[in-house]
């Protein structure tokens, strides 16, 4: 069965729509890897977490800062399909 990408987000900080366009974003890049995308409301808050299935990729408290979209997408395909090229989000 294919992965599912989990982005756990904060309602009370407005973090929905950031949530929204990662999952857009990381839906468009891996439409053939994903089984999909699901945008889970947190309790905690200011909680900003992605995971594929139960492995946590980002942590916006860990990290102190949101993920930039070439970030995100370069963490999930090292999980999804490593061997996947992103095109112009694997150049720095």
């Amino acid at each position: 069965m294919k992965p599912t990408v989990t982005i756990e987000y904060c309602p009370r900080c407005g973090w929905m729509l950031r949530a929204a366009y990662m999952a857009q974003e990381l839906l468009t890049t891996f439409q053939d890897e994903l089984h999909g995308v699901l945008l889970q409301p947190s309790e905690t808050a200011g909680c900003y977490q992605v995971r594929v299935n139960h492995h946590l990729v980002f942590d916006r408290k860990t990290m102190g800062r949101f993920p930039e979209a070439k970030e995100l997408k370069q963490l999930v395909r090292d999980t999804v399909a490593p061997g996947k090229a992103l095109g112009h989000s694997d150049h720095k």
